[in-house]
């Protein structure tokens, strides 16, 4: 999470600071009602996708969320919730130097999945 989170602190430029606000408390950050739908949606996927409910689908269908919206955020928070326990159950190392993530996230910003938001602008 620490290098997406660098990441999305390179791709937001000024406003990065919502980052932050989202790692403390997605229900009070400042962000639309349509993502804070979603983080939620993602947040229980996160703990156990069951815990997802018709309400949690309506809450962001309500907000503006469509079906792919919601589709993407349950693939996405399932897989690296996935890809986080293959790491956690290996015991593998990483880094605790806050320098070696920013470096990752401003390379996905500019070489990895951020360049493709340039591209389209």
């Amino acid at each position: 999470m620490q290098a997406h989170g660098a990441a999305a602190r390179q791709l937001l430029g000024e406003q990065s600071g919502v980052v932050e606000e989202v790692f403390a408390d997605a229900t009070t950050a400042n962000v639309s009602d349509k993502l804070r739908a979603l983080l939620a949606i993602a947040e229980k996927v996160r703990i156990d996708g069951r815990l997802v409910t018709d309400e949690d689908v309506r809450v962001a269908r309500d907000a503006g969320a469509d079906d792919k919206a919601i589709h993407d955020t349950v693939l996405i928070a399932a897989m690296f919730s996935m890809f986080n326990r293959y790491v956690d159950g290996l015991a593998t190392w990483t880094p605790h130097d806050p320098k070696v993530y920013e470096a990752i996230g401003e390379r996905l910003a500019t070489k990895g999945y951020g360049s493709r938001f340039r591209e389209s602008e």
